[in-house]
Parts: C-alpha cells; structure tokens; sequence
C-alpha cells in the first residue's frame, strides 16, 4: 500500500532532495500536499508531474496565477493552510523545509494531518517547539529532525539516557570564509556568502553559515529537542563536515556520527524504514563518491573575531523569547545583506543594538501561548531591526 507523503517547500533544496528520493521509490509513495511560495515554473511542473492532491502557495500572486492556469485541473490550488486544513487528507510522512518563521503555521496544521513530521525548518522549533510539541502529542504525532546535526544527536542519544550525558558537540565548517582576511569582511558580497565550501542550501542557511548564526541557532534547537542545558552544548569547527554531532558522556566515552555531506543520506534514513543501499540514492546528484577520510578529520574552537555572534550564546537563556527576537532580527539582516544594504560583517552590531533597545526585555520575557503571540515578538523584533538599519 502507498503511503502519503507531504512537503512543505517543495521548490527548496530540502523539497528537491525528497523529490529526488521519491522519484526512486514511485511505487511506495502517493504525493498528497506541496506547498511551496514563488517559484512559478517549478510550481507548473510539481503540479504537472507530481499530480499532488493538494498544493499550498503562499505567495498572492503566483497563486493566483497558478489557480487560473490550472483551473480544469483536479489538483486543489489553496492559499490558506489554516482554513484549508478540513480539505487535507491524513499523510504517513509530512517533510517541514518552508525556511524562517514562515513555516510555523503550516507546520502545526500538518501535525494535525499527520503521522510523522520530519522537521527541516529550525525556526519553527525554536520559535514555536513548545505548540509543537503539545500538537503531537495531542495528535500522536512522531517528530523527527532531519538537520544533519539532529538526526546524528538523536541516533547518538537510541538507547541513552540524557542525564548522562555531560556535553553535546555541534559541529560547523567555518563556510567560505574560514581563512578569509578579516580585514576583508566588510566587502563580503551576497554573492561570496552564498557559496558555502562543502553543502548545497538555499541563499537564507548559506548565509547563516557563513556567519555561524545556523550554528547558534541550532544550539537553541538541540536545547529544545533534546531537553539538554545550553551550557552543555558546545559549538565546534570541523572543516571536513563529516562528523556531523558527538556526545560525550560522563562514563568518558565520546560518540559520534559520520556522513558525507549529502542531505539525501538523513532524509533517506528517515522516510524509509526498510533496509536500502543508501548508493542507489547518492547516484542521484551524479557525484563522484567521496573517500572515507578519518585520518584528516580536524576540530578546533570557534574564533569569536572571525564569528562574533558565537558570542550571542551567553544571551540566548538570558529571557524565554530571547531565541524569537534573535531569529527575527537576522531574517531581516539576511534580507537587508542580499539585497546590498548593509555589510557582512554587521550582523553582530545590530543583532546587539536590538537586544539592547529599551524595550527589549518586555517582549524577550513573554512566553507565547499560540502562534499570534510569538508572530506580535517576531514583529516587534523585525520592525525595531529596521528602524536600528535605516
């Protein structure tokens, strides 16, 4: 029997490589829901080829475009998860990839319609992980993250008790400007941040990587996946980007866990839970196969000068919405970096200048109770980015 697999952010790199893995597995899977916001032709061809059920655009006018093209097809064009959500049809598998704060909402309706959730959008956790966790449990829904660094913590943590558990390692790269002149950071252009040296991600996470802000933000995100204290999750450089998490325990044992940098290899392992060679996938991108390198598997500290926002995670506990007003204020920072309006190496100074705004703690101590609440923290996060920018 089929089962029903939804992707929120079909157009992305996340959706892609689902759809790559789909596109060998045919016979196993039925396409319910795609959601995905603007890229028009690569909507035409979903609907087309794909012949989902259901697909979401978030975007007004690309929807309607695409509700006008496709008005003789079967395929339901909706706008609006929220008051769609009595068309949805129950999914075995729902893929979370819409990036930012914007994939909060879709997340939570297909919770709701789903059997397991397999999460590639951070923001939603750290944003919105207590909703999300009192909307599986109430729908007895699986979670699973299928980041790299959190699907190598969760298999590390099988058959562990996090108490003991004395500190978990997430590694970065560096991205591309691990050895970069400093005293070139600010003519840093969109176009040098986004080419990251060993992933293939969209411009947002490429960014971040370049920045180290994806590492800070993933520190939040393992904090509330895996109930682990901030102060014993550690932030390390390992170039190589094969070691993907360690846990060290108290017993002075260390694990870790070991890929190439293939997204494909974490999704395949979460989608399929028969055995499968994992090759029959990575052939997918045409690569050649990477060696197994042990022996030039490097970790060294992050240098703060090179990655000043490293030195945000001493903030990040400091208030229970510090992490929301954090994440918000950089979505607007990437923005403003790609389309040129301030430099690379800003992002710390404004990140600080908001955190330090006069009304800050009044909505850093807020502890949202629904997804309106923690959007009035996001708002106010954002519109105060702007006014500290121009």
């Amino acid at each position: 029997m089929q089962k029903k697999i939804s992707i929120l952010g079909s157009t992305g790199s996340i959706g892609l490589s689902v759809l790559k893995i789909l596109s060998k597995k045919k016979k196993y899977f039925k396409v319910n829901v795609l959601a995905a916001d603007k890229n028009y032709k690569l909507i035409c061809n979903q609907i087309k080829n794909l012949k989902p059920d259901i697909f979401l655009i978030n975007n007004p006018l690309i929807y309607q475009k695409i509700k006008k093209k496709f008005k003789k097809n079967k395929v339901k064009i909706i706008k609006d998860i929220v008051s769609g959500n009595k068309k949805l049809n129950k999914s075995d598998i729902t893929i979370s990839a819409i990036p930012g704060i914007a994939g909060l909402t879709p997340t939570l309706q297909l919770i709701k319609k789903s059997k397991k959730v397999l999460i590639a959008n951070k923001e939603s956790i750290i944003c919105g992980w207590n909703i999300i966790y009192k909307t599986a449990f109430k729908y007895n829904t699986k979670i699973i993250p299928v980041d790299s660094e959190h699907f190598s913590i969760m298999k590390l943590l099988e058959n562990s008790n996090v108490n003991d558990v004395k500190k978990i390692y997430l590694t970065a790269s560096g991205g591309p400007f691990l050895n970069y002149n400093l005293k070139k950071f600010k003519n840093i252009k969109p176009i040098q941040a986004i080419k990251h040296p060993k992933w293939k991600m969209g411009k947002k996470i490429s960014i971040d990587s370049a920045s180290m802000m994806n590492k800070l933000l993933e520190s939040v995100e393992a904090q509330k996946l895996f109930s682990i204290p901030q102060k014993k999750i550690k932030l390390v450089i390992h170039p190589e980007s094969l070691v993907h998490a360690a846990v060290e325990y108290k017993n002075g044992l260390i694990k870790f866990l070991y890929h190439k940098t293939n997204m494909i290899i974490p999704l395949v392992n979460a989608i399929l839970e028969k055995k499968f060679d994992i090759d029959s996938f990575i052939s997918i991108d045409n690569k050649k196969k990477d060696k197994l390198f042990f022996n030039k598997l490097s970790f060294f500290e992050v240098d703060k000068k090179r990655y000043p926002i490293i030195k945000l995670k001493n903030r990040i506990d400091e208030h229970y919405s510090t992490p929301i007003i954090i994440n918000a204020v950089n979505e607007i920072l990437v923005d403003q970096f790609l389309k040129k309006k301030i430099p690379f190496n800003s992002f710390y100074r404004y990140i600080s200048k908001v955190l330090n705004d006069r009304n800050y703690k009044r909505f850093a101590v807020k502890k949202p109770k629904s997804v309106g609440e923690i959007l009035q923290i996001d708002q106010w996060a954002r519109y105060t980015t702007i006014k500290k920018i121009y």
